[in-house]
């Protein structure tokens, strides 16, 4: 039974969503094709009907995921114009950025996996990192352009790794160090963490 327009764009919508939150989790090479589809209530079959292959939902996926961090962080700081990199910090480096990696930035969750890959997903991050550091050149402080771009890119590595950081500890105090430091560092006026 052939599927309309509409419910093979819902569906295939809903490969990617499913596809996004399983690969934060689990990573590219931790989940499988048939898990995907089982998590969408969709036979292992239909994949191929949507995809070619893993490989090209990989694609997909980091495209999605790379342009919602960037669509995200313009949000917040028009939400917040008056504190925009504060708004930016208290966003990333948070609990909700360590304890939920299947909802939270695609960046810090497959930055491993896509360091050790070639390719098409490799060029999205890198764009994507491209983009993110040029939104926090806009928000940080600097006497140049050229100031506020290396403190952008020092801010976007140190989100980051504060996040990775507080991912890989076993303790929670140690975890609530690497936030609470470096938000105060980035954003002084930030929001304190509550632990």
């Amino acid at each position: 039974m052939r599927v309309s327009r509409e419910k093979f764009a819902e569906n295939r919508e809903k490969i990617i969503q499913a596809a996004g939150v399983m690969f934060r989790e689990n990573g590219f090479d931790g989940v499988g094709v048939a898990d995907i589809m089982k998590a969408c209530g969709l036979t292992h079959g239909g994949f191929y009907g949507h995809f070619q292959s893993k490989d090209e939902l990989q694609i997909e996926v980091s495209r999605a995921l790379v342009a919602r961090v960037e669509v995200r962080w313009k949000e917040l700081i028009a939400q917040s114009p008056d504190r925009p990199l504060e708004a930016l910090v208290e966003h990333y480096v948070s609990w909700r950025a360590v304890d939920d990696p299947g909802n939270s930035c695609v960046f810090v969750s497959l930055m491993d996996e896509v360091g050790r890959s070639t390719g098409a997903v490799r060029e999205i991050f890198n764009d994507g990192f491209e983009k993110l550091a040029a939104i926090l050149a806009e928000v940080v402080p600097g006497d140049t352009p050229e100031e506020r771009r290396k403190n952008g890119f020092t801010t976007l590595s140190s989100m980051m790794g504060a996040v990775s950081l507080a991912r890989a500890v076993q303790s929670r105090e140690l975890a609530a160090q690497f936030l609470s430091s470096m938000r105060e560092r980035l954003a002084p006026k930030s929001a304190p963490l509550k632990v």
